[in-house]
């Protein structure tokens, strides 16, 4: 009898053993799933905030394609012999800016592609620039100096043209008359500068964050906010270096540093 109550004792302790190890397992099991779950989560929230920011990107780039379809739209119906073609021109190049800035940041935002790095001769990126924006210069009075340069940079031409146009274009933007110069300091620094509007030494910090516009922007109807802060993504691409020199009221320097090799292939 003791040795079969010993016996049964035995097995009752085996069978606590075996259960606890069940219990053990099965918290095991919870704490992974719940781990997973929260990970899940996670992911699913960053995916959201991804969707988000890129559906806001469109609805004020929309927002702002507006604005010269409108204005083409009451030149035509001025001007049915399209007499004012200097205007319609200039809307049309806007519209094709806002496009291809749509399709630049779509193109950074997914980028997996390598960078196709060569020898850029950038005179002649800069030539196409000014000669795309030439009936801009002439119809807001704007002088340009420009010295042609035989430096090359080692980059990718495709995104340096977006780069510079981009830098161009907003010194445009905020130049109502005056001058806006291009030049080499020295053959891995190139400058563009302008006698615009400026930027405050409140708002200088804040210039490449995504739809920042500043007191400028508020006061200037066609502001993104989005052109500074794709010009340093870009240039972060690129493995260069931008810097913004402005003060309020005298002007603006855009300095791109060739000079810094970090190249970004997935970013």
């Amino acid at each position: 009898m003791n040795r079969v109550r010993e016996g049964k004792t035995f097995l009752s302790r085996r069978n606590t053993t075996n259960a606890e190890k069940m219990n053990a397992i099965d918290a095991l099991y919870q704490n992974k799933y719940q781990e997973l779950f929260e990970e899940y989560q996670t992911f699913k929230q960053a995916t959201k905030e991804k969707n988000e920011e890129q559906m806001n990107y469109f609805t004020l780039w929309l927002h702002q394609i507006k604005t010269p379809i409108s204005a083409m739209s009451l030149l035509l119906q001025k001007n049915p012999e399209m007499r004012d073609s200097h205007h319609m021109e200039q809307e049309l190049i806007r519209v094709n800016d806002y496009t291809h800035m749509a399709l630049n940041y779509l193109k950074l935002e997914n980028s997996g592609k390598e960078l196709d790095l060569q020898e850029i001769a950038v005179d002649n990126i800069i030539k196409t620039i000014l000669k795309k924006y030439a009936v801009f210069f002439i119809y807001k009075d704007i002088t340009v100096t420009y010295d042609p340069s035989t430096y090359s940079v080692l980059s990718d031409k495709k995104w340096l043209e977006v780069l510079i146009e981009q830098l161009v274009s907003n010194s445009l933007k905020y130049t109502k008359e005056g001058e806006i110069s291009i030049y080499f300091k020295d053959e891995q620094t190139l400058i563009i500068e302008d006698t615009g509007s400026g930027i405050s030494q409140e708002d200088l910090p804040k210039i490449f964050e995504k739809g920042y516009t500043g007191l400028d922007g508020r006061l200037h109807e066609k502001s993104t906010g989005l052109g500074l802060f794709l010009s340093r993504k870009v240039c972060h691409r690129l493995g260069h270096n931008l810097l913004i020199d402005s003060e309020l009221g005298k002007g603006t320097k855009a300095i791109i540093d060739f000079g810094k090799k970090s190249w970004t292939l997935f970013d």
